[in-house]
């Protein structure tokens, strides 16, 4: 899956300061705690952002994706051009899992949402996890974000 959809009205306001694409890519940059993309590259164009390079990981690659979505007059992500070591590992070559993003409605709360996708609310630290870098309080959720809902193992 190349293409995401976001809420452009919601977010992060990091645009319109100067060069688009640099703020994108500090914001980026700037939400983990090392660079999480090899020669990542950001394009803005209206209000679509492009990702290129390589991501150490699947669950990295989606955190970059939500951290560009959620920034304010964002309402498209193309990542088909952010790939992650495994794809590009002979030894393991394998397609992207399918990634289940959610957008937080008025009057949601992280129990309900752990509820709705794991019918356990008790099981929302696993989306906070997941969703450090967007969510930075769990009881500060906002509507018009897009969170990560990650796959529970048992």
């Amino acid at each position: 899956m190349g293409f995401f959809d976001f809420m452009s009205d919601a977010g992060k306001k990091v645009l319109g300061k100067g060069d688009d694409a640099q703020a994108v890519k500090e914001e980026i940059e700037s939400s983990f705690d090392e660079l999480p993309v090899d020669g990542l590259v950001v394009e803005v164009n209206g209000d679509t952002v492009t990702l290129a390079g390589v991501a150490k990981d699947y669950p990295t690659r989606e955190k970059v994706i939500l951290i560009a979505g959620n920034i304010e007059g964002i309402a498209k992500v193309n990542a088909e051009q952010l790939i992650t070591v495994e794809q590009i590992s002979e030894e393991n070559v394998r397609e992207i899992p399918e990634e289940i993003f959610y957008t937080i409605k008025k009057g949601d709360n992280l129990w309900g949402i752990a509820t709705k996708f794991y019918d356990d609310g008790s099981k929302y630290p696993h989306i906070v996890e997941a969703n450090i870098e967007v969510i930075k309080d769990a009881d500060l959720i906002y509507p018009g974000q897009t969170i990560r809902i990650p796959e529970i193992i048992a």
